[in-house]
C-alpha cells in the first residue's frame, strides 16, 4: 500500500540541492509527483508531494531530517486523503501597482470575507521600466463558493484597488 507526504524544505541556494533531496526520496522508494520550488532571498525553498510504500514512511522522515547536516531544513507531513472541495468556481486575480505594505493583507482579507480559497499565488516586486519605482505584481488562482457573490467580491477588490492605487483584474478561470 502507498502513502503520500508533503515534503517542505528550505536551504541556502546552491547547485545540487534539488538533486540531494530527490536522491534521498528515491533511496527510500519514494516517487516525486508534484512540486513548487522557488529561490527567495538567497534561499531555495519548496513543497514536494511524494508517495512511497507505507512501510518506508519512517525511513523517509529519518533520511530527509538527516539532510540538516548539509544545511537543508526539512519537514515531512502526511498528505490529506481528501482533496479540496472542488464545489466552487475557479477565479483568477492579476494584481499590479506600486509596492507598499498591506497589499497582500488587504486582498486576502477581501477573499476570506467571501470564503474564497486561495489555490495558488505567485508574487514579486520588480522595478518599473521608466521610473524604477518598486512595483508589486501577483497572480492568484482561487476558488469561490457557488453561494458567494462575484459582485460583492468585485466591489471589495475595486475599493482596495482605488485606495491602494492598484490594478486588480478579476476573472473566471
Amino acid at each position: 500500500m502507498q502513502t503520500s507526504f508533503i515534503v517542505t524544505f528550505i536551504g541556502d541556494d546552491r547547485p545540487g540541492l534539488v538533486e540531494q533531496l530527490s536522491s534521498a526520496i528515491e533511496r527510500c522508494g519514494g516517487n516525486w509527483h508534484e512540486s513548487h520550488l522557488s529561490q527567495l532571498g538567497g534561499k531555495f525553498a519548496g513543497l514536494v508531494l511524494v508517495s512511497l510504500p507505507e512501510d518506508a514512511a519512517e525511513t523517509l522522515q529519518e533520511t530527509l531530517k538527516a539532510l540538516a547536516s548539509s544545511g537543508i531544513s526539512v519537514r515531512v507531513t502526511p498528505a490529506s486523503a481528501g482533496a479540496a472541495s472542488g464545489e466552487g468556481r475557479r477565479i483568477s486575480l492579476a494584481v499590479l501597482g506600486p509596492d507598499r505594505p498591506g497589499i497582500v493583507r488587504e486582498i486576502s482579507r477581501a477573499l476570506a470575507a467571501e470564503q474564497v480559497n486561495v489555490i495558488d499565488m505567485e508574487s514579486e516586486v520588480s522595478s518599473a521600466p521608466m521610473s524604477g519605482e518598486p512595483m508589486f505584481q501577483a497572480d492568484i488562482l482561487a476558488e469561490i463558493p457557488q453561494s458567494a457573490s462575484m459582485d460583492v467580491l468585485a466591489d471589495a477588490l475595486d475599493a482596495i484597488a482605488e485606495h491602494m492605487t492598484l490594478e486588480i483584474d478579476l476573472g473566471a478561470s
